[in-house]
């Protein structure tokens, strides 16, 4: 019997270091969120660029994040950990921490729905609303393999951020039209984006703004602008509907779907536009096209 005791005491001295020492958050939230990996991961820090007295920064991957929100005396620390459900769901596990009262957190929470507890719920449930009222901003169409032709193109170099893609877009719209049209270019097809890098750790982007154009021998040499073949080849293949700020929604759909098939692919994604954001107008109504390229099988 007292050996019995013993291991009870031992055991639930273990439980007790763990629980207070030990155990990373005081509080835990699990909520089903009606999206993929990549579309939460950009919303969260999208949401985040909202509040005051917050921040936010990717972790290991994309389904692990940490923010910090300042309020009142307290710093909270939500580390926010994102699981595929399927295509188009996934689990969100939000584990909170007081930096500054976990130990008076951990006392009282398994006793009284504290403030601390309703502080963090709250948080979680805006993000949520905030996720839901993005997802209606956009669709994207899983289309499947095509073949990507290749084109002669004038193109203007970008490095810059996921976000601020369109931001480049719209600046460099005009100055391309004008150079076309001034010096007698035929178009051969509609503007597109080639991504030439994309660190998903930071969200940056290189890219190269384009117009298909006819090569000729006479095309005029014009600061910033590149002339270059473009090299097509078989790629995933997605159509997206919405602002393209956040066209990137559809390079998760992407490798989402080369995750699960097992298809290795260069994450350079591509994009053709079919409207010109800057004349505005229902943002649903706009279209791109775009593609994952399947990577070479000796890669």
């Amino acid at each position: 019997m007292k050996k019995g005791l013993t291991i009870t005491i031992a055991i639930l001295m273990v439980a007790l270091l763990w629980y207070f020492l030990i155990k990373p958050q005081d509080y835990q939230i699990r909520v089903v969120a009606k999206s993929n990996t990549g579309t939460i991961n950009q919303a969260l820090k999208a949401w985040n660029n909202t509040l005051p007295n917050a921040s936010v920064r990717q972790l290991n991957n994309l389904g692990n994040l940490e923010q910090k929100v300042v309020t009142g005396d307290s710093t909270h620390i939500y580390n926010w950990n994102i699981t595929p459900i399927t295509d188009s769901t996934s689990q969100l596990i939000v584990n909170v921490k007081d930096e500054d009262h976990s130990m008076g957190n951990k006392l009282v929470v398994p006793f009284y729905d504290t403030d601390f507890e309703k502080q963090s719920r709250k948080t979680v449930t805006d993000f949520i609303e905030s996720l839901n009222a993005h997802r209606k901003e956009f669709k994207v169409t899983f289309m499947g393999e095509d073949n990507l032709p290749s084109t002669y193109c004038a193109c203007v170099e970008h490095k810059t951020t996921q976000i601020s893609k369109a931001f480049g877009m719209m600046e460099s719209y005009p100055f391309l039209n004008s150079v076309i049209a001034s010096n007698g270019i035929q178009v051969n097809g509609i503007p597109f984006i080639e991504t030439t890098d994309w660190n998903m750790q930071n969200d940056s982007i290189s890219f190269n703004f384009c117009y298909p154009i006819i090569k000729s021998d006479t095309l005029p040499q014009i600061k910033d602008i590149i002339y270059k073949e473009f090299i097509g080849k078989k790629s995933l293949k997605a159509v997206y509907n919405g602002n393209y700020m956040t066209s990137d929604r559809a390079w998760y759909t992407l490798l989402d779907y080369a995750e699960e098939k097992n298809i290795a692919i260069e994450k350079k994604p591509i994009e053709f536009f079919f409207n010109n954001p800057n004349m505005g107008g229902d943002a649903l109504r706009w279209k791109a096209e775009v593609f994952m390229p399947l990577a070479d099988q000796d890669e």
